[in-house]
């Protein structure tokens, strides 16, 4: 080594402890809003095609990731809170018999106990904070400050999701670029991974927020049949809720609809008991034909059209219903991220690495299972170089 090489080496040690360094403090970020991260990624993953359709037409890549986001997202997530929000009114309704507790009985368990015994007795006494209107004061204050930090935290959360996923769906073509240059070129080893990654990740979340559009649209009609065909007194209720919460539990396979229209059957069956003995009959054809449709349809056709063009949905079934054990309600999107990237990995690198062999942009092993690396990164390629309307390639 040359004397002159000694401050050089010296400058790229210095440089590798400031980029650590760096790498440490984006790792606690983003540890600490890893919810928001892994509901944004979903979000660009799932309207990813749309949005490359709507570029077609939108010259704009932000105006056309603005379009994603506004007619695809945020209906989505409006929809799953909605739905959420209904389940648990009516839930709590059925439970404490009153349409009142629901809404707010979530929010008074932040408070104390004695802070809720105030708030209850100025309901019911309110001129008691005419004697002790320093208290009362206190209460509510601490009450709206509580309330407010709850759902201002989640529209918080919501807005920072939402904004990810358009700026990943305005600039995915410059992040591309931009790793393509830190990985060294288009054949080495890290792009093709990368290129499966994201292949894998399109291909789950799109195809699952396909499958469960498709799922809500049958189980809202084959529900709302229900109640058309239905004796007086056999009706379902919260049809649309239903539908939702089918279309979400058929991502899971051999589940599928059942965790929601047997509860539904076993409702109608109570119901018959309790009106007239004969409508049992139609309670066991409505079994038969939620069987067919809810059940049968999706596992034997849709689910292996939909989701199933390149990951194993049983495989996936694991991250589901793991992930929200694990890390809670964001578990749900982070997880299937997590096992698509260990999968790639023992698909790609792992053999090389056990068996002490040069590492190569090829899949070793389960050529079935995921993504074929070569050819995501030609796809990846071939997107890029898309030529513009004027016949003008990007690149």
């Amino acid at each position: 080594m040359l004397d002159g090489d000694v401050p050089n080496e010296r400058a790229r040690t210095g440089w590798w402890a400031f980029v650590a360094l760096l790498a440490v403090v984006a790792a606690f970020i983003a540890y600490n809003f890893v919810g928001m991260i892994a509901l944004g990624a979903f979000g660009y993953y799932a309207t990813r095609p749309i949005n490359r359709q709507l570029e077609r037409f939108i010259d704009s890549d932000g105006v056309a990731a603005w379009v994603t986001v506004l007619l695809i997202v945020v209906p989505v997530f409006l929809l799953v809170f909605y739905t959420g929000f209904r389940a648990f009114q009516e839930v709590q309704q059925s439970l404490n018999g009153s349409a009142t507790v629901p809404v707010f009985g979530e929010y008074l368990q932040l408070l104390t106990e004695s802070q809720r015994q105030t708030l209850f007795a100025v309901v019911q006494n309110p001129g008691q904070s005419i004697q002790n209107p320093e208290q009362v004061l206190r209460t509510i204050l601490q009450t709206g400050q509580r309330v407010f930090s709850a759902v201002f935290g989640t529209l918080v959360l919501l807005a920072l999701s939402l904004t990810l996923t358009y700026f990943l769906l305005e600039n995915d073509d410059g992040l591309t670029e931009g790793f393509l240059e830190l990985a060294g070129g288009r054949d080495t080893t890290a792009y093709a991974y990368a290129a499966a990654v994201d292949q894998d990740l399109e291909s789950v979340f799109f195809g699952n927020l396909l499958f469960v559009v498709a799922m809500t649209i049958i189980a809202g009609v084959t529900y709302w049949g229900t109640n058309v065909l239905a004796p007086q007194g056999l009706h379902v209720p919260m049809i649309f809720v239903l539908a939702v919460l089918t279309g979400i539990a058929s991502l899971i396979p051999i589940v599928v609809g059942k965790v929601v229209y047997l509860p539904v059957v076993a409702y109608l069956a109570v119901r018959a008991t309790g009106t007239d003995e004969t409508h049992l009959v139609f309670v066991g054809g409505t079994l038969l034909v939620y069987f067919l449709l809810l059940d049968i349809l999706p596992q034997t056709f849709l689910q292996p059209y939909i989701t199933g063009r390149q990951l194993d949905m049983v495989v996936m079934m694991f991250a589901y219903l793991l992930g929200p054990i694990l890390f809670g309600w964001y578990g749900f999107f982070l997880l299937p991220i997590v096992f698509v990237l260990m999968l790639e990995a023992v698909r790609i690198v792992l053999p090389e690495l056990v068996h002490g062999e040069r590492i190569t942009p090829s899949a070793s092993m389960g050529d079935s299972v995921g993504t074929d690396p070569q050819s995501a990164a030609e796809d990846i390629d071939s997107s890029e170089a898309e030529p513009d309307d004027d016949g003008t390639s990007d690149d």
